[in-house]
Order: C-alpha cells, then structure tokens, then sequence
C-alpha cells in the first residue's frame, strides 16, 4: 500500500460519514451476494411474474408485525408443502407416506380458510388415496378429509399420472363431507348436535380451531396444532411431487403481500443486486469513458479536443430523463438497453470537468519534464496525468452510483423497467397503478421508497467522506 494512499483512506475513514456509508454499502452488498446465491436467475419470470405460483397466497395483505402492535391478535396466513414425506410406513397393501406439519396457533380469531394441494401423482396399480388428519392442542383428533385420485381412464396405460398440468386444489372450507365429518366430531367429543349444513354455515375452519360453548357459539383454542397428509400407495413405484396445506389469514410475512398474493419482501430482496448492478456498473462504465474522453480532449487538443467538447455540450443539454422515456419505449424494456441509455447520455458532465482540470495540469513542469524525455502522449496520460484526477474521478463515480439506481427507479415507476424482474421501482409503480396508495396499502408503497432512499445515501455518504481527500482545502490541520 503506497503512503499516498494510506494518507488518503485514513483521511477518508477519520470522518463519521464514511464509516455509515461503508457500512450501509457492506450491508447491501451481503443482501446483494444472499439473493444471488440463493435466487435462480429467472426469478422474475418463472416466479414473480407468474399469477399461478402466488395462488395460494393472500391478497394485498398486511405483514404479520403488525400483531404486536394490536390489541387483537389476527390470524397469519401459513402454506405449508413439501416434496419429501416426514416419515414412511409399510401397511399391508403398501407404502405410506406421511406428511407432517406442525403449527402454533396462538390468534384471537380462527383461520379464514383451509384448503388442500396435490401435484405430479403418479401410480401403476391401484390409485393412490391421500387422507388428511389433525390433532388440536386438546389432543383430539380428527380425520377431515379423504381422497381417492381418479382411477385410469379407458384405454390408458401404466405408469397414470394425474396433476401434473394442473394442480388439485381442494377447498376444505365448503366441503360436505368434511362438514359431516366435523357434525360426528361435535357430537362425539362434545355432545353438541348440529347438521352438516350448519357446519358448513358456521365454518369447517372455525369448528377446527374452537371449542364449542353451544351450537352456535365457539371460542378459539389455541395451542400447538398438527396436521399430517397420508398418502397410502400400492406399488414401489408410486410417487407424488409435493404436497400443499394452505391455512388462510389475514396477515403474511415480513412485508405483506401486494394485490396479486406476491410476498413483497421476496421482490424487495431481489432488488438490491439489481439496484447495485445498474448503479455500480452504469456509473463505472460512465465514469471510465467520460474520464478518458475528457483526459485525452484536454491534452492531445487540436481537432480531438473539439469533436469531443461538442460532442459533450450537446448530449449534455438534452433533457435526460424524457429523452430516456422515448427511447426506453421504443427500443425495449431491458435493463441492458438501460443500462445503455444511461451510459451513453451521463458522461459529458464528467468529461468537461476532467477536460477543465487537465488544461491545468498539463503546463505543469512535472509534463515538461516527461515530454522532454521523450515519453509518449498515452504514457504522460496515464502515469503523470490520471493519478492526480483519480481522487475527484472516483468521487464522481460514487455520486453518479445514486443518480442511475434514481433515474432507473424513474422509468420503472414510469412502467418501462425491465418486466423480467421486479426492481423497487417497479413494485412501486404497481402499487399506484393497482391502486394500493389509495386505499392505504402502506407496507406496499413505503418500504420499496425508503429502501430507494436508503441505497442513495448510502452512496452519497461516501461521497461526502471522499470530499477532504479530493479537496485538501477541507482536510483537518495538523
């Protein structure tokens, strides 16, 4: 490590601000390398973008937090699946595979619905049959449901798959025989005689989660819950692909959800390596050509000089931001071609001022002597003129870094960012076009903002702790 730079970074960590921006910028970062490890690349498209995937989940709800802050605890909505039994058994005429789901209930209202999901059956032999049991935290057990999947049809053959285009979703809250088999229950445990169809009037959900005072009223029993799916199969070689139990609520996650079921905190994650990608690399890519260009303009001259100024002084009038509109809308909404627009139109600025600094630099004795030696125009520029711009070059790339994650967010609250992948500003832009603003869906539209705001001050905190090193003028006297 030179000394020139080690006086330069001690100069840069003394202040407060530097040290905030770092560790903000180390923390989006650690989000940033979390979602690219663990998200596939075609998120957007095979998840976020796909109204199917989100089926199960609730619409424009709350996150679950917000229980802490009220007087009455209200239900969260869970979905519990799995691709993988918990445990398997042999019977007599099989194999069983047992699906085991485990919950604490502890809301002042029961669920709001119940449904069940199976995908991708397979069996050779005799259909596979699926039954779905629970035990309350009473210790008392109930067998809800059964299901026999549809036997082979006609002239079909071995191996009979069933569910793979279409999942089969069963609604628990509505069905008779679950109704009848919830009527037994009552009568059974609690002697409380009612009919399916009151059941079914009052809730097969509310009945499973209450104990009843009557025939009409219940209270809430909270408590641990458990809930097993078994599937009995006929042969070795029956399988199923996942399993899906769906307890509605009326609040989920860490963010909500938006109008479609999303769960907002998986696209807010997934924006932060977008959001640092296009200001990093916009800003890097920005910042390397309108140095170079104003590095070489304002020592080499002559006709270079002014094709590059003119060059700069015209793209560097015209107003960006429509300008980016137009042609975002007629080239395509990839963030590639933004990436373009936006390194194509923010270097001039950068390279005027560059241009400025070396005309001063360059009737410096230290150039004088260089010349004299014979050493060539890219050498000068690079070993004697660059070191001293370097400091205010990179200042500007970290101040460019908020202006394009901005005006990125711009075009996608506008609706031309990329629809392949939701970025912050395109939950935003969704949440007015949806209406959420208006009707007070707050976790919708604050958070995407705050996180916004968030990552450009991050960047220009920075900024401001590089500011004594470019100037020395605001460096502390020793």
């Amino acid at each position: 490590m030179s000394a020139r730079f080690k006086e330069a970074f001690q100069e840069f960590w003394r202040l407060n601000v530097s040290k905030i921006g770092v560790a903000f910028l180390t923390i989006l970062v650690i989000l940033s390398v979390y979602v690219i490890a663990t998200y596939p690349l075609d998120f957007g498209v095979r998840y976020w973008n796909n109204p199917v995937y989100w089926a199960d989940y609730p619409k424009s709800a709350p996150p679950s937090w917000i229980n802490h802050f009220s007087h009455e605890k209200i239900p969260e909505h869970y979905v519990f699946s799995s691709d993988k039994p918990s445990n398997t058994s042999i019977t007599e005429s099989g194999k069983r595979l047992i699906y085991l789901f485990k919950l604490d209930f502890q809301a002042d209202r029961t669920p709001t619905f119940l449904s069940l999901t199976i995908k991708n059956v397979t069996y050779y032999d005799k259909p596979v049959m699926i039954r779905l049991n629970a035990t309350r935290p009473d210790r008392k057990n109930i067998e809800l449901y059964r299901y026999t999947v549809p036997a082979p049809y006609g002239n079909e053959s071995p191996p009979y798959k069933r569910f793979y285009d279409q999942p089969k979703r069963i609604s628990l809250t509505g069905d008779m025989s679950v109704a009848s088999t919830l009527a037994r229950f009552l009568q059974r445990e609690y002697n409380v005689t009612v009919k399916p169809s009151e059941v079914n009037s009052i809730g097969q959900h509310t009945v499973i989660f209450s104990v009843p005072k009557n025939n009409t009223q219940f209270t809430v029993l909270k408590g641990d819950y458990v809930f097993y799916i078994m599937v009995d199969t006929y042969d070795p070689r029956d399988s199923i692909g996942e399993v899906k139990l769906v307890l509605g609520g009326d609040v989920y996650g860490f963010m909500g959800t938006d109008s479609l079921g999303r769960d907002l905190s998986v696209g807010l994650l997934f924006g932060f390596p977008i959001a640092l990608f296009i200001g990093i690399v916009t800003s890097t890519i920005t910042t390397l050509i309108g140095a170079g260009l104003g590095i070489m303009g304002g020592y080499i001259g002559g006709k270079l000089d002014e094709v590059i100024q003119r060059t700069a002084d015209f793209v560097n009038n015209i107003p960006l931001l429509p300008l980016l509109i137009f042609l975002a809308f007629i080239l395509g909404q990839n963030i590639w071609i933004i990436v373009f627009l936006l390194v194509v139109f923010g270097w001039p600025t950068l390279t005027i001022i560059v241009r400025s600094m070396v005309l001063q630099l360059k009737s410096g004795q230290f150039i004088e002597a260089a010349i004299a030696i014979g050493a060539p125009r890219w050498w000068i520029m690079f070993r004697h003129i660059f070191p001293q711009v370097a400091p205010f070059v990179f200042a500007q790339l970290i101040f460019f870094t908020p202006t394009f994650i901005l005006l990125e967010a711009a075009l996608s609250f506008l609706g031309l960012g990329d629809p392949t992948m939701p970025t912050w500003g395109q939950i935003l832009e969704y949440g007015f076009r949806s209406g959420g603003i208006y009707v007070g869906l707050w976790w919708w539209i604050i958070p995407p903002g705050l996180l916004i705001i968030w990552t450009a001050i991050t960047f220009v905190l920075i900024a401001l702790g590089m500011e004594p090193v470019v100037n020395p003028r605001l460096r502390r006297m020793k």
